[in-house]
């Protein structure tokens, strides 16, 4: 598993340097697109993030079932309503997506330290 230092190493928060007001340029981006305010957007950045995940579901579910084929560009797309989601998210309750990344990478390190990847509860 790569670590946070790893991906530091290789460059890949390269793509999120921030600007003065600690918003990485694609959450600004995802803000410039926001149609909603208030509870408002809450509920529908919420409801758009299940939704797309839903999708993302949906077919992985036909390729089981049905043996449907999707192309890869097609499953891209969907994942990258559910980043776009998500970042709105992260926009409300922090910085945006690079703080979403540093503290999901600093808790999976952690975990992993200890030998708690498995299993299940959030403070494992």
């Amino acid at each position: 598993m790569l670590s946070g230092d790893d991906l530091e190493n290789f460059g890949y928060y390269d793509m999120f340097q921030t600007n003065e007001d600690k918003q990485d340029p694609y959450s600004k981006w995802v803000e410039e697109k926001i149609l909603t305010y208030g509870d408002e957007r809450l509920v529908e950045n919420t409801l758009g993030l299940v939704g797309e995940a839903g999708e993302v579901a949906e077919k992985i579910k036909k390729l089981i079932r049905d043996s449907s084929r999707f192309s890869n560009e097609e499953i891209l797309k969907e994942l990258g309503d559910v980043v776009f989601y998500a970042t709105a998210l992260a926009n409300i309750y922090g910085n945006g997506l690079k703080e979403i990344l540093d503290l999901n990478i600093a808790k999976l390190d952690d975990r992993q330290k200890r030998g708690k990847l498995k299993g299940s509860g959030d403070n494992r």
